[in-house]
């Protein structure tokens, strides 16, 4: 009889148990503490691991700001922030920046809404510009200070075991194109370190007149997610067509860096590289491919809506502490133009050597 009550009163003693906000800790413990959060929350994404602080701060320098609410230790939710502070951009305070989802992920409403009150006071006490969400779903506060725009979709589609069957899935015309890279003999394998995949994938962004990240970026990311992180590179008869760095996420496939040389275009690099990962995705057991966000209005936008998918608005929120007007920073914006005009034109290595040091604001 004792023994039930005294159960009792413990269950009751840790409903009671107040909620508290704090960062994360630098431990090992807590941090595993906090992915296994992660991994358990429907709310949550790959880009809420723990393993972006570490990789936000090493490559770019940016400070973080990693807060976790918990009662009794156990944790009910997380928001990874991160501050980029640029004279070029602004300033901002973002979950999370170099991260197409972001937010709160949360089981509980006071753990919600105690980290949100935590976010705006930190925003408040840096004079940031403005505080930035990017929500996977519509779940910040219902509040007319959060501000949104229609600018930003995600395209996710389920995929099954069978090669077949996600092939016939894909939409006659792009379905032509991968058959065309097979037929000429188009190969996927997976590298150990990022070399090839970023000459690849730097060559593409200068074409698009975008600055490159740096190559120590990638190979942190490899670094930090280890078998999460895969880097896929394309050949022809042995030779560099294509590349994308993917990540790994319960039983999702989200290819997230990805370009091709000029040749890529002429042999369907592209449309093959992205079949060959859906194939290596399915056998690893993947059920859902995360085509990853696009602005609405671009090449990529349609490629993705060209391959059977549908595009899932995306709800970011933004709260405004010093700034007057929504972010802008985007190539749509026209003067932007100009720049990205005058950066096509850059020899390629010399965009390589100034690309890091613009784009490590851009987040």
């Amino acid at each position: 009889m004792s023994t039930v009550i005294d159960s009792g009163l413990a269950s009751i003693d840790a409903a009671a148990a107040p909620l508290s906000v704090r960062l994360l800790g630098t431990d090992a413990a807590d941090r595993a503490r906090w992915d296994a959060f992660v991994n358990a929350c429907p709310e949550a994404t790959f880009f809420h691991r723990a393993g972006w602080q570490r990789v936000i701060e090493a490559a770019f320098g940016h400070r973080t700001y990693f807060y976790l609410a918990e009662r009794d230790g156990r944790i009910e939710g997380v928001l990874p922030l991160a501050r980029i502070r640029s004279r070029l951009f602004g300033d901002a305070l973002i979950a999370l920046p170099f991260c197409v989802y972001g937010g709160i992920a949360a089981q509980t409403q006071e753990a919600r809404t105690a980290l949100d009150a935590e976010a705006i006071k930190l925003a408040q006490a840096l004079n940031t510009g403005h505080l930035e969400y990017r929500n996977f779903t519509a779940a910040q506060p219902d509040d007319a200070a959060w501000l949104t725009k229609d600018l930003y979709a995600t395209f996710r589609k389920a995929i099954g075991p069978d090669d077949e069957a996600n092939l016939n899935a894909i939409p006659r015309k792009q379905r032509a194109m991968v058959r065309k890279g097979i037929k000429l003999g188009l190969a996927g394998a997976v590298d150990d370190d990022v070399e090839r995949f970023f000459t690849a994938y730097a060559s593409s962004v200068h074409r698009l007149g975008t600055p490159v990240f740096p190559k120590r970026y990638f190979a942190l990311l490899q670094q930090e997610f280890g078998a999460d992180c895969e880097v896929r590179v394309i050949t022809q008869n042995g030779k560099l067509v294509a590349g994308v760095l993917s990540f790994f996420f319960r039983d999702e496939v989200l290819p997230y860096y990805g370009g091709g040389l000029p040749i890529a275009r002429d042999v369907a690099g592209n449309d093959f590289m992205y079949w060959n990962l859906m194939q290596a995705a399915a056998a690893r057991a993947c059920r859902l491919f995360d085509f990853g966000r696009s602005k609405r209005g671009t090449g990529a936008f349609d490629f993705k809506k060209n391959w059977g998918f549908t595009a899932q608005p995306l709800p970011y929120a933004y709260r405004l502490i010093r700034s007057q007007d929504l972010p802008d920073v985007n190539p749509l914006n026209p003067k932007y133009r100009l720049f990205i005009r005058l950066w096509q034109m850059l020899p390629l290595a010399l965009a390589n050597a100034l690309g890091p040091h613009i784009v490590k604001d851009l987040g």
